[in-house]
């Protein structure tokens, strides 16, 4: 019993010391971000600033102006610390990995990471500017807009979410296929559908402007499309054998 104990023990020894270094570069880079805090939360509202040049953001909580720096601290920090948290995750797992599951994953984890920070990119320098464009077109000339920066930082990690969430899906397309869930024809065939929903889900996410709409929808099935030709080229087709043979 002792015996069959031990390698578990090993086992949550080393996830244990995998944690531990995930959380010490964390915090080490959290305290690093942190002294440069008010400058990272300028970068991150400038989108909204550069529409109004002569208004600055509001806070009515006590510890607003503190809170809300700490939270772009940490996604800073944790987007930072994200190559060394994927090698500490791929180190853990890899000794009880195949050789063809290693060959499969590693890639997967490189391609997801990056197309997420790219859908962040995507919302950051395209798709602000036009949506608060937007919204502040519609303002009444009655009426004084004073956004909010707890809110607005809720908005903005919420349409980073949703457009990294956007661009895997060429890795979902890929992983589909690849597992025999479905087939690259099968998919082909369903694009039309595949449109209309990915309007239907632009519609859900973004703010109700056609132009914002536009600029996640048709992403998402380009995104589709080259999902489709990335199967179709690293996926071997199953071969059926032939009764006439």
């Amino acid at each position: 019993m002792q015996n069959d104990m031990q390698p578990l023990l090993v086992h949550l020894l080393e996830l244990r010391t995998r944690l531990v270094r995930i959380a010490l570069v964390f915090i080490v880079l959290f305290l690093v971000c942190f002294a440069f805090s008010q400058r990272l939360y300028d970068f991150v509202v400038a989108p909204l600033t550069h529409v109004l040049p002569n208004q600055k953001l509001i806070t009515i909580g006590i510890a607003s102006p503190f809170m809300v720096q700490v939270k772009i601290v940490a996604v800073v920090a944790l987007l930072l610390s994200l190559p060394h948290t994927l090698y500490q995750i791929w180190a853990f797992v890899a000794p009880g990995l195949y050789a063809h599951e290693k060959k499969l994953i590693l890639p997967l984890v490189v391609s997801s990471t990056l197309l997420f920070i790219t859908g962040m990119a995507f919302a950051y320098f395209f798709v602000f500017g036009v949506v608060f464009h937007f919204l502040a077109s519609v303002i009444p000339s009655s009426m004084q807009w004073m956004p909010d920066s707890a809110e607005y930082l809720d908005f903005v990690l919420g349409m980073f979410m949703a457009f990294g969430v956007t661009f895997e899906v060429p890795v979902l397309v890929v992983l589909a296929v690849r597992m025999g869930f479905v087939s690259v024809a099968k998919l082909r065939e369903w694009r039309p559908y595949i449109i209309v929903g990915a309007f239907v889900i632009a519609a859900v996410v973004t703010p109700p402007d056609v132009t914002s709409q536009c600029l996640l929808a048709i992403p998402l099935w380009l995104l589709f499309e080259v999902g489709c030709l990335v199967a179709g080229w690293t996926v071997k087709p199953v071969q059926t054998l032939n009764p006439d043979s």
